[in-house]
């Protein structure tokens, strides 16, 4: 296919992406496999999905910071646990076997994907911030390994960072969605690093898929179509089924 055709192809995916990352998470689901099946080794795809995660983050923690939502120190903390936590993962799957990790990641994106369908709901009405003590100690470890598996693949960790946020400090949703873009802001710097020091990145489909992600993070954002995640959750749920069947296949 003509390399023009497909950097259209993936800007448009990244698009999508970046409005399934506003609204309803997960948007790596989708641009991760098809990094690969453009023909990127499984590492280097990787690694070049990372660019899109951090400019995205970084448009995220200015929106959030530019209606008065900033979060605190601890929100800090738990980035630069999960920092550490990336730089695992991150060496993780630079030292993989393609073949391997497509099998990881088939399997990692239908468990995300059952998990999005059967996910607890969480009820914080009435409750008070949990911050301290052996709360703060728990979300710090809960973190570490979050960055461990946000280092090694990302697909579907914004998912997991909300819940832990919410069950187990009793955060708002408004509120574990900033702390959240700061945390992978955080740790994203972590993983790119190490993928950038061992040559794992496809720097034109990066910032190709980047600027998709920032498109489509900014027109979900300015036209708040939250009302639409229902059918957003549904077209993600059909597209990771299919995608990773065909990696499995492909592998």
């Amino acid at each position: 296919m003509n390399e023009i055709i497909l950097l259209i192809i993936l800007m448009l995916v990244g698009f999508i992406a970046g409005v399934i990352n506003t609204i309803a998470g997960g948007g790596s689901l989708l641009t991760l496999p098809m990094l690969i099946f453009m023909g990127l080794p499984p590492s280097i795809a990787n690694g070049t999905n990372r660019i899109g995660i951090f400019i995205q983050s970084i448009t995220s923690v200015a929106g959030f910071k530019s209606k008065g939502i900033q979060p605190s120190i601890f929100s800090v903390y738990l980035g630069i646990s999960a920092l550490i936590g990336s730089i695992i993962g991150a060496k993780i799957a630079i030292n993989i076997k393609g073949e391997i990790f497509n099998k990881i990641l088939a399997v990692i994106m239908l468990l995300v994907v059952i998990f999005m369908v059967f996910k607890p709901k969480v009820t914080l009405e009435g409750f008070v911030e949990r911050l301290h003590g052996r709360y703060r100690v728990l979300a710090i470890v809960a973190f570490f390994v979050i960055g461990i598996y946000g280092g090694f693949i990302q697909a579907g960790v914004g998912i997991f960072i909300l819940l832990a946020l919410t069950t187990i400090n009793r955060m708002s949703l408004v509120k574990s969605n900033a702390v959240k873009a700061l945390i992978v802001f955080i740790y994203t710097i972590g993983a790119l690093a190490v993928f950038a020091f061992n040559n794992q990145i496809d720097y034109l489909y990066g910032f190709v898929l980047a600027f998709g992600n920032a498109t489509g993070g900014w027109f979900s954002s300015r036209w708040s179509v939250k009302k639409g995640d229902g059918i957003v959750k549904i077209f993600l749920i059909i597209m990771v089924i299919a995608m990773a069947i065909k990696l499995w296949i492909d592998s």
